[in-house]
């Protein structure tokens, strides 16, 4: 008997549910994704620089769940740019400032085409487990009989960990603030983007497929 060796492409991905800002992962994990803003260390002082890594270690010394930290780095997709200077170049009136405009297009085909320009985005990602119990009873209602009495468990074991999320958002986001980082949650469509470009690297399109 010869067996398909080759799996679907949504098996490697650990993803099981998006709602609102909340990602489920296949693990039984959820998490909250926050888009942070950046500063820039090396222009500061060294005093405030000491100011800056004392308060960041102060807020991890504080925190009883764990974190992680996301860097994405993208090619920027510049053919819209290029194509609304052209749009502009074709209503330009004035002959002088038409050529200019020509001579700078052509400036920003051939440098993109030599250097990649990145755009880069920071998240903290925000994890919760759900304890063992609440695991064990998610078993049990999956088990019993009545289906819709399961459903709105599932629903209120949903909010519970999203009220647990956002708690963690809020603390991290206060945290943060302390040493010049804005935050903010990414929401459904905002987070399929985001992993979307994670697992396909290589599309510069700038946009996700839309969900089904």
């Amino acid at each position: 008997m010869v067996t398909n060796s080759k799996k679907a492409t949504q098996d490697f991905v650990p993803i099981k549910d998006i709602k609102g800002s909340v990602v489920q992962l296949k693990s039984g994990q959820y998490c909250m994704v926050l888009l942070a803003s950046s500063i820039n260390f090396a222009l500061k002082s060294a005093d405030e620089q000491k100011a800056i890594l004392t308060t960041f270690q102060n807020f991890l010394n504080t925190l009883d769940f764990s974190l992680q930290f996301y860097t994405q780095s993208r090619r920027l997709n510049i053919r819209p740019y290029l194509e609304l200077l052209e749009e502009r170049s074709v209503l330009q009136n004035n002959d002088l400032m038409r050529i200019q405009l020509r001579e700078y297009i052509n400036f920003i085909q051939s440098f993109t085409a030599e250097v990649d320009v990145m755009s880069k985005n920071f998240f903290v990602v925000i994890p919760y487990i759900p304890t063992q119990i609440n695991l064990q009873s998610n078993f049990k209602s999956f088990m019993g009989t009545n289906q819709s009495s399961a459903g709105n468990k599932e629903k209120g074991r949903f909010e519970e960990y999203r009220t647990q999320l956002e708690q963690r958002a809020m603390i991290v986001e206060q945290g943060l603030n302390r040493i010049g980082i804005r935050t903010i949650p990414l929401q459904e469509e905002e987070l399929v983007e985001m992993y979307y470009h994670i697992f396909n690297p290589s599309d510069v399109s700038g946009h996700a497929p839309q969900r089904e």
